[in-house]
């Protein structure tokens, strides 16, 4: 979008003040183009799906679970990269961007110029994950007591998606029964009731 002499940047946040500091914040830098605003990650997407900018930056919460699909439609798109700006992420969601093909994680205390680093290097086709906490959230090293083998969490963390047995089969390349003995056995090991609950402690213990 525009000539190629600067980077433009669509901005997502759902609060008006938070969107237009960080617009505000942005246009300081000469390198760096506001191309739109959006008030939420779905009308980002609709506005890139139309206009293509170079980066988009939205705003994630712990709450907003449409944030990294969403950001993952963005990076798919010709020409254009998505990025997340958060005060934290969990690693779960740290796992699922970086799996996504999400440009980068950058937390909402890290100064001016570590922001535009970040943008500059999202736009170059780098990615920018902190390096520890995505090799412990692949690695499935989500916390110390997890009695989930790797296999098992991964299991989980689809049927947390709400793919069926049939569709985790496949998508893991096991059988369905293998599918329902590791579910088994996750449950058994968190002490849950039945697979709604297994899925209800690992939320909880922020595994998946």
């Amino acid at each position: 979008m525009g000539d190629r002499m600067g980077i433009d940047v669509l901005v997502s946040d759902d609060l008006h003040l938070s969107r237009y500091a960080l617009t505000a914040l942005l246009e300081r830098n000469n390198e760096i183009r506001v191309v739109g605003s959006a008030e939420s990650s779905l009308d980002a997407l609709a506005w890139a799906e139309l206009n293509t900018p170079d980066v988009v930056i939205i705003s994630f919460e712990g709450a907003d679970s449409d944030a990294v699909p969403i950001a993952q439609k963005i990076a798919g798109l010709p020409g254009c990269r998505s990025m997340l700006l958060g005060t934290a992420f969990p690693r779960s969601v740290v796992r699922q961007a970086f799996v996504a093909g999400v440009g980068g994680l950058v937390e909402r205390s890290v100064p001016p110029r570590q922001f535009f680093d970040a943008i500059a290097r999202v736009h170059q086709g780098k990615r920018v994950f902190d390096a520890e906490l995505t090799v412990a959230a692949l690695v499935n090293e989500v916390n110390e007591d997890s009695p989930l083998t790797r296999r098992e969490f991964s299991v989980l963390e689809h049927a947390s998606r709400g793919d069926s047995v049939v569709e985790i089969a496949a998508r893991l390349h096991l059988s369905e029964g293998t599918v329902r003995n590791y579910l088994s056995s996750t449950v058994s090991k968190l002490g849950a009731r039945n697979r709604i609950d297994a899925l209800r402690i690992a939320r909880d213990a922020r595994w998946i």
